[in-house]
């Protein structure tokens, strides 16, 4: 299973990007899909996520500005950010439990992506 990201770039304070994040593979069914971020210096942090049920979390700090959404015939997941700050700046990974078939569910790391907010 792969997970490839895209989207990311640099982007004026108070700007949007629309992260996208799609996963490849022999695919039977993914239960969670979700948003990680890290900031040099900064351990790794949830950004968003969402389950297989439609549950959705977010970190405190991006509430009200980013959206996480996912599109399941694609097996794909997406983070609309918007409002964005200098802070979000960093290096977003996209994270999912996939089992493939025959298979038992696996967490998958996508290669991360970079996003840059400043002026």
């Amino acid at each position: 299973v792969q997970l490839v990201e895209s989207g990311g770039g640099l982007v004026q304070p108070g700007g949007s990007l629309r992260l996208s994040c799609a996963a490849s593979g022999v695919i039977s069914s993914i239960s969670y899909m979700g948003w990680y971020r890290q900031a040099p210096g900064k351990e790794r942090e949830l950004v968003a996520s969402i389950t297989s049920d439609g549950s959705i979390n977010y970190v405190e700090s991006v509430k009200g500005r980013f959206t996480i959404t996912r599109d399941r015939p694609k097996n794909a997941v997406y983070l609309q950010m918007s409002s964005l700050k200098p802070e979000d700046s960093a290096v977003y990974y996209c994270n999912a439990h996939v089992a493939e078939i025959m298979r038992a569910f696996m967490n998958y790391w996508g290669k991360g992506i970079l996003v840059t907010v400043s002026s």
